[in-house]
């Protein structure tokens, strides 16, 4: 499995696991859970979730695949904008720590932005952090002039990853986002790096696969990952999409690849608005 190293040098698999939809009917939880137990026996031991997702249910079917071997896996989740005032973040932090049955949060994200200023939302994570719920924090759906405001206050430049919607459909990041981030050493975190499908149906995407003898599936996400400090953290809630996707942490795109990929799914020649779901 690739890694991406963080800021403070630790490293993180490229790969991931996500949890979007995941945790809303009871009656698919245990299955959901096996899914994700079998992506951190294949060495995908980021999982990434969120309070929103299911209402804190994502929480709890990560809290049942991670039992007894929660030391592995590194986890990434958010929190509401609505939660995210000084006392609010704290809260609801607490709130993910019960769900997800641990004593600390790897990663924890504003889900996006909200009506509260980010000096409170950043005090609250540094708060935190200081106290061992969190280990590091970051941004979600954040475009530049987000990265810049933020820069701006207090301990804002402790953010270490911004988790946004990326995928061959959606590409407006390539423009200036992307190299933003590299130049201030924040990961990239590319949520529905499959288009929820949408983009597999493609004719190039296919001839693409059928070059390497993989699925569209692992092609579109080795293009996330084509760059060393995006990591993509497709939703597999079925065994053999985890395998499926497995494929692509070992794919390397060759200058043709890239080449057809981009004739079909043309790089953005301006700033565009920042693309989510």
């Amino acid at each position: 499995m690739r890694q991406v190293t963080l800021r403070t040098g630790e490293t993180i698999p490229q790969l991931g696991l996500g949890t979007w939809h995941m945790g809303e009917q009871r009656a698919n939880r245990a299955a959901e859970a096996d899914a994700l137990k079998l992506g951190l026996d294949l060495g995908m031991t980021l999982i990434d979730t969120a309070e929103m997702y299911g209402e804190g249910g994502a929480e709890e079917v990560v809290a049942e695949a991670v039992k007894g071997r929660r030391d592995e896996t590194f986890i990434v989740s958010k929190v509401y904008p609505h939660n995210a005032s000084r006392t609010g973040a704290i809260a609801a932090c607490e709130r993910s720590l019960k769900r997800l049955k641990t004593d600390r949060i790897d990663l924890y994200l504003l889900h996006w932005r909200g009506s509260y200023p980010l000096a409170e939302t950043v005090g609250a994570f540094e708060r935190l952090k200081a106290d061992g719920k969190i280990r590091h924090w970051g941004v979600s759906n954040f475009d530049t002039d987000d990265l810049d405001e933020l820069a701006g206050v207090p301990n804002g430049r402790n953010c270490i990853s911004n988790q946004v919607l990326y995928h061959l459909g959606s590409r407006g990041i390539d423009f200036d986002l992307i190299e933003q981030c590299a130049d201030e050493k924040i990961v990239v975190m590319a949520y529905s790096p499959l288009g929820q499908g949408r983009i597999l149906r493609n004719a190039a995407l296919a001839k693409v696969a059928g070059r390497h003898g993989v699925s569209p599936a692992a092609i579109a996400l080795a293009w996330t990952m084509r760059h060393p400090h995006v990591v993509a953290i497709p939703k597999a809630s079925r065994a053999e999409h985890v395998r499926e996707n497995l494929v692509a942490a070992d794919l390397v795109l060759t200058a043709a690849d890239l080449a057809d990929l981009d004739a079909a799914f043309p790089p953005p020649k301006r700033s565009t608005p920042l693309g989510m779901l």
